[in-house]
């Protein structure tokens, strides 16, 4: 019984340790992923501007990181401007970033497209957010929007 519950203890605790974001300052020149050159990134503004409505293209950009998923690092939020945003998710749930990255702006390498979200994905992206259970609940269309499947990410300010 104490072996079972020793095993218990350390599973969980593995578990608990490994849902968190990992630790880290996201310093400039620091990367996640593939290392990339941020040589010859656009502005994120600039490649959604050109995607149309089912575009998609493979490119570096540039853009300032708005928010990161507090559960695991697992996606990020950038500004495309005033009143857009994208989300980034990493390439095959390979990497992830520190909350540190919030604020700063960074150069990704991967692919740009437009998609439709559904309302189960916008909540589960809710809920990883932290967000109140009205919050939520008040999400019930889905919505098209900027989505970047990072292969590397460098901290470039």
């Amino acid at each position: 019984m104490r072996k079972l519950l020793l095993c218990f203890i350390i599973t969980s605790v593995a578990f608990a340790v490994n849902a968190q974001p990992p630790a880290g300052d996201a310093k400039t020149g620091e990367w996640y992923g593939e290392k990339i050159s941020p040589d010859d990134a656009k502005p994120i503004a600039d490649i959604a501007a050109k995607l149309g409505e089912s575009g998609e293209v493979n490119t570096k950009i540039k853009a300032k990181i708005l928010d990161v998923c507090p559960k695991k690092g697992c996606w990020l939020k950038l500004q495309v401007n005033d009143s857009t945003t994208a989300m980034v998710k990493m390439k095959d749930y390979g990497f992830f970033l520190p909350l540190a990255a919030k604020g700063k702006t960074v150069v990704i390498d991967g692919e740009v497209k437009t998609k439709v979200v559904s309302v189960a994905e916008l909540q589960h992206y809710a809920e990883d957010a932290k967000k109140s259970k009205e919050e939520i609940a008040a999400i019930t269309k889905p919505e098209k929007e900027i989505r970047v499947l990072a292969k590397g990410i460098v901290i470039v300010e």
